[in-house]
This record gives structure tokens, C-alpha cells and sequence, in this order.
């Protein structure tokens, strides 16, 4: 078994419940990681017997630029996204971060984790 993670990916974003969250926006980080038989990589050293996190990047960044109100739907429909992408016998985790929340105090982040 293969662990492949990708950590702190910030993305600038427009996700919230409230309207100044969807015009200004606000940051974001996502944390990925998928598990799975990565054996065939490891031995060819081929880009297409792996999970390319590049691709993978690129997915959570589309998904990413559009809007939603909650994290928990953004992230489902992230992992949605990239499951898609990827199916097979993955396990996968995906930590969507909101930096700075407007909750009324001074919160450094909330999140939301997803595992499928």
C-alpha cells in the first residue's frame, strides 16, 4: 500500500453563507491523501501507472472556484471530483480549511474532513 499526499494547497475562494463571503472571498486549504496499490508505480516509474498529483491539483482547483455556501458541500463535492477521476480500490481523506471564518472571534481556521 501507497500513501500519496498533497498538504496545504491555498487557494483564494468564494465560499460562505454570507454574501461579502461570496464577493470579497477568503483563503483556503485543502490536505489530500489516497492510499491505495501504487506497487506498479514503483516498480515502471511511469506517470500513468500512478495517481498524478499535478492532475489532482488541478481538480481540487476547479472545483474550488466554484462557489458554494458550505465547506462540507465544497468537499464532498471535491472528493466526488476526484473519485470520478480516479476510480479503483482508493481510499481516500480530504481536510477542506477555512482561514479567518467571519464567526464573530477571533478563529484562526475551521474544517471539515471527508473520507471515502
Amino acid at each position: 500500500m501507497g500513501l500519496i499526499g498533497i498538504n496545504g494547497l491555498r487557494i483564494h475562494a468564494y465560499h460562505g453563507v454570507h454574501a461579502e463571503e461570496r464577493v470579497l472571498g477568503g483563503y483556503y486549504r485543502v490536505d489530500l491523501t489516497v492510499s491505495g496499490d501504487l506497487s506498479r508505480a514503483e516498480s515502471s516509474d511511469h506517470l500513468a501507472d500512478t495517481l498524478d498529483y499535478a492532475r489532482m491539483v488541478a481538480t481540487i482547483r476547479a472545483q474550488m472556484t466554484m462557489p458554494g455556501h458550505l465547506i462540507e458541500h465544497v468537499a464532498k463535492r471535491t472528493l466526488d471530483a476526484l473519485r470520478a477521476e480516479w476510480p479503483g480500490p482508493y481510499r481516500w481523506k480530504l481536510r477542506l480549511v477555512k482561514e479567518c471564518p467571519p464567526v464573530g472571534a477571533d478563529v484562526v481556521e475551521v474544517s471539515y474532513t471527508l473520507e471515502a
